[in-house]
């Protein structure tokens, strides 16, 4: 009898672990759209605020978020920096491992001085990203973005539409989520430390 219970006890020792071990290997649950194994996003040849060329690769080993915007932008562009740089406080130090990237779909207006100042100003580790008409629409194209200048009352003082969600990259570079505008900063940081 002893041998029997011991025998039944291993089994199940056995078998909690094999659940425990299945349960470790769940895929992460996430708030935002999980987009992982799509075919589009996989990069960019684009300057920094610095004057640096840059490209999706030298950002490896970090969990990297692009957002498409404009520095003239009233709205949506603001809030969706600003709520990152909350999403980098509430972060605390694994923020450290997160690059958040501003791509401009303004390249008439949004030089790289500019660019210098905006950016930064939500988190000093913010990056901005700028190209020429030609390099921003390839970059839209290949992140399937939207954007089209709207005539304002002059020249000068138009608007520019634009899609205003961000990706999430994980630190293999791979795209994993699209993050719709207006989530909230708690659902987007809980989504990034699934990813770190």
């Amino acid at each position: 009898m002893k041998k029997f219970l011991s025998v039944v006890g291993f089994t199940a020792v056995a078998l909690l672990s094999s659940g425990c071990e299945k349960l470790s290997d769940k895929p992460p649950a996430f708030h935002n759209t999980d987009v992982t194994g799509v075919d589009y996003a996989k990069g960019f040849a684009l300057t920094d605020h610095t004057g640096k060329p840059r490209t999706l690769e030298d950002f490896k080993g970090k969990v990297v978020v692009v957002f498409f915007g404009y520095t003239q932008c009233p709205d949506v562009c603001p809030t969706t920096m600003a709520e990152m740089a909350t999403v980098m406080k509430e972060l605390g130090p694994s923020s450290d491992d997160v690059q958040v990237l501003f791509i401009t779909v303004d390249p008439e207006r949004d030089t790289q001085e500019l660019l210098s100042h905006y950016v930064p100003a939500f988190d000093k580790r913010f990056i901005g990203l700028y190209g020429d008409a030609a390099a921003t629409a390839k970059v839209a194209k290949e992140f399937k973005v939207f954007y089209a200048k709207v005539p304002g009352a002059d020249p000068g003082s138009y608007t520019v539409d634009h899609t205003a969600g961000s990706f999430v990259f994980d630190k293999q570079g791979r795209l994993r989520l699209f993050v719709r505008h207006g989530q909230g900063p708690a659902l987007i940081a809980h989504d990034l430390r699934q990813l770190l």
